[in-house]
This record gives structure tokens, C-alpha cells and sequence, in this order.
């Protein structure tokens, strides 16, 4: 599962600044990935790690400002379409595949 979450905050004061940088540190620290400017995405093991994830953002979200989340399941999130297909390596490597190839494969072997 994947916790989606959208925001919009001010920031147009020194303690806007303050609060939308604290809050994007804390998304960071949680775990989450940057998708976008202002969309990020958790991987959850199951809904229930989903819901303790959720509360968390709940609790330090600031206070001003625009914040959504919704939880779909992997395949949903996977089945998203970048549209120039260009991926960091954080998005490559943040999958429920169990299966991680470092460094490149040789076809002379």
C-alpha cells in the first residue's frame, strides 16, 4: 500500500517558511518519497501501518495551509503513468519487489 499525500501551504511569512520547511524535514525523516514539488509517497506494509501513518502526518501537519492524503494499494501506485519516464533512483528502489540488482549486467558472460 502507499499513502499519497498532497499539500499546499503558505509561505509567504518567516514563520510560514519555518513550518513548510519543518514539515517537508518530518515527511523526509518519516520515509516518505517526493513524487512531485508538493506530493509525496509512503510505502505502508498494510492498512494498519497505513492508518499510523496517516495520524502521524495529522499531527504534525501545520496548522495553515492545504493537506490531502489517500491510501491505494501497490498496484494502483505502480500502474501510475510518467509521462517522460524518467525516475530517480529513490523510485527505483522504494518497490515491494524483494529483489534489488546493483550494479550493471554483462552480456559477455
Amino acid at each position: 500500500m502507499r499513502l499519497l499525500l498532497f499539500f499546499d501551504l503558505p509561505t509567504k511569512t518567516k514563520q510560514d517558511l519555518r513550518e513548510y520547511r519543518s514539515f517537508v524535514k518530518y515527511l523526509k525523516n518519516d520515509g516518505y518519497l517526493r513524487v512531485q514539488y508538493s506530493v509525496y509517497a509512503k510505502l505502508c506494509i498494510n492498512k494498519d501501518s497505513a492508518k499510523t501513518a496517516a495520524n502521524r502526518v495529522k499531527a504534525n501537519a501545520p496548522i495553515k495551509g492545504d493537506i490531502r492524503f489517500m491510501v491505494i494499494s501497490e498496484n494502483q501506485y505502480l500502474s501510475m503513468v510518467n509521462v517522460f519516464d524518467s525516475y530517480s533512483m529513490q523510485e527505483k528502489i522504494t518497490t515491494t519487489d524483494r529483489t534489488l540488482v546493483i550494479g550493471g549486467m554483462n552480456d559477455e558472460d
